[in-house]
């Protein structure tokens, strides 16, 4: 750490929480990119999408997931076979949208090296998710399972710290909710940054976080946490090889070198992903379009253009009054009904010609960027006979605004006797302006739901789909999309099974956050661990009887404890879900008025 380092001016210290970089500051690298977490964030909602896009995109993901897809969908006797099960699948899977998804798979395929192990990134879902099964490779997938089985056996089973709230049935290994910032108690360096070597030493150096300040710039104060803060490690990427350069929280840098590189392996792995996944979000000429530009309703049968004797019929009698209804008001209402039930909204179709899907630029993050932030997380889903179900998650967005997180990677390593599960997503739509341009009959709302999946009132929110997560994928996905990891029980019920993952949250690059650069270890363990060595050749506490050695080291205020952190962590577990609740209100507090005209 050099003295002459500039002084550690960031969000939370030195900044308010809700600095943000302005063009001429000299932290500025780009703008802010667009997060879920802010709901006045430019850029977080994607278009309306009808039903026939989403439906067609989840069919392409369905042949992406079969082996050797690339090959196949140039098999006119394969293809056929396809076409033939998504024609059973349902009725609303026309000639022309199967035409249109072999045809941009086709498109897709051509891009394929004739080596498969370095088949391109596949982007599953506007927005953009993105899956590939070969970015890491065997030897790599082999080597994390081996170091993580033997980071398992070295934990007791008594140790092991069990997800609160999840029924023993989530196993963090590693989490970034265990010793974070924690304002008006973790020390921060006011010069310098730690490094994999000095980590532990340093522990105790630095300044006390003082609580922090909001500019309160139009975000809401609760997308911002006034006590806690994830800890990303940073991440050199200017090299050749990918380089941790400040300690993985809660991960030992020194006993666990072995992990370490693993890690830096994934995070090579993730960012062609990530790339494709933030592509358009960096690119600044990019806009979102759709395969199916929808402008106008129509209905098939459309009983207000047919024949006039059709329907319910006003006949006067000599009194010009007709028995059947109360008054004339009474026959029109009655014939609107009539109408309303008797007609058919007519499904869009693609077009007859495949036009490509307009792709944003893909930006080049080590080109652009020295370096990443990133939070990592080492998570077991754990099943036993006597608890043989995981029920899934809720709705959400990574992190608090405080992280910046703005891309997940997920990589799930290792899967055992389990049923299929997968993890889903959903959009936000701009409610007020998607419907301007769009044409439909005075008081007609009936479209709505068999067009686009939503209803008047409702929330400007899709569905998009889910993407399988079995073992050996990796999968990213951008901040400005919820997502739901779905339920998934034993296979067999009569042994156990297991789902592990190792989760990447990239920070935004164009801002820096504090970082375990920035805060020495704070776990009093691994303290001990060091002084312990170094009382024995000290003079002062080298004397004293380990008993007593012991009551010194372990009655000081800081570093932390493991039941302090504990406890900690439940007070940040406990703000997130309330942050979480009140973010999916945001996420849907636009909802669907459409006006008469």
């Amino acid at each position: 750490m050099s003295a002459s380092a500039p002084p550690n001016v960031l969000p939370g210290f030195g900044w308010p929480l809700d600095y943000t970089p302005k063009k001429g500051d000299n932290d500025f690298v780009g703008p802010l990119l667009p997060n879920a977490l802010n709901p006045q964030s430019q850029g977080a909602e994607l278009k309306l999408t009808t039903l026939c896009e989403l439906m067609m995109m989840q069919l392409m993901n369905l042949v992406t997931d079969k082996p050797d897809w690339h090959v196949k969908v140039h098999n006119e006797d394969i293809v056929k076979k396809w076409r033939e099960e998504a024609t059973a699948s349902g009725p609303d899977i026309t000639p022309n949208m199967l035409d249109w998804c072999i045809a941009e798979l086709r498109h897709l395929a051509a891009q394929f090296p004739d080596d498969a192990s370095q088949a391109p990134p596949t982007v599953v879902y506007n927005g953009d998710v993105v899956k590939s099964d070969v970015a890491v490779s065997r030897e790599l997938h082999d080597a994390l399972n081996e170091a993580v089985n033997k980071f398992e056996e070295a934990i007791p089973e008594w140790q092991r710290d069990w997800h609160p709230g999840s029924d023993d049935k989530v196993w963090d290994l590693v989490h970034p909710s265990l010793f974070p910032l924690v304002y008006g108690v973790s020390r921060v360096l006011e010069t310098g940054q730690t490094t994999l070597e000095d980590a532990v030493s340093l522990c105790g150096q630095g300044r006390v976080a003082a609580n922090p300040t909001l500019n309160q710039n139009k975000v809401p104060p609760k997308a911002y946490s006034k006590k806690f803060q994830w800890l990303p490690c940073e991440v050199d990427i200017t090299g050749q090889d990918v380089k941790i350069t400040s300690y993985i929280n809660n991960l030992h840098p020194a006993r666990e070198k072995v992990l370490y590189g693993l890690v830096e392996q994934l995070i090579t792995a993730s960012i062609p992903l990530w790339q494709a996944t933030l592509a358009p979000l960096l690119d600044e000429n990019y806009s979102w379009e759709n395969r199916i530009d929808y402008k106008t309703v129509t209905y098939d049968p459309d009983p207000e253009f047919g024949p006039d004797t059709d329907g319910p019929q006003w006949n006067p009698d000599e009194n010009g009054e007709d028995p059947n209804y109360d008054d004339e008001d009474d026959f029109w209402e009655k014939r609107e009904e009539w109408i309303t039930e008797t007609r058919k909204v007519e499904m869009p179709d693609f077009p007859d010609t495949f036009v490509p899907p307009k792709r944003p630029t893909l930006p080049d993050l080590r080109a652009k960027y020295k370096g990443l932030q990133v939070i990592v997380k080492f998570a077991n889903i754990m099943l036993t006979p006597e608890k043989p179900e995981y029920n899934g998650g809720t709705w959400h967005v990574e992190g608090q605004l405080n992280e910046h997180i703005v891309a997940t990677s997920l990589y799930y390593y290792s899967c055992s006797n389990i049923t299929t599960s997968s993890l889903s997503f959903r959009q936000r739509f701009d409610a007020e302006e998607e419907f301007i341009e769009l044409y439909y009959p005075q008081n007609a709302h009936d479209w709505l739901e068999p067009i686009f999946g939503c209803e008047q009132d409702g929330p400007g929110v899709q569905e998009v789909g889910s993407v399988e997560t079995r073992e050996g994928r990796l999968l990213t996905f951008p901040n400005i999309l919820q997502h739901r990891v779905g339920p998934f029980k034993l296979a067999d019920p009569t042994k156990p099974g297991h789902r592990k993952i190792v989760a990447l949250f990239l920070v935004d690059p164009n801002i820096k956050v504090i970082s375990t650069a920035h805060v020495p270890c704070q776990r009093q363990d691994w303290w001990w661990e060091v002084t312990q060595q170094t009382a024995a050749s000290s003079t002062h506490l080298g004397g004293l009887p380990r008993e007593l050695q012991d009551h010194v080291l372990t009655d000081v205020d800081f570093p932390l404890s493991l039941a302090e952190a504990k406890k900690l962590r439940e007070e940040l577990m406990e703000e997130r879900k309330a942050f979480t609740f009140e973010n999916g209100r945001e996420f849907e507090e636009q909802t669907i008025s459409l006006c008469e005209h």
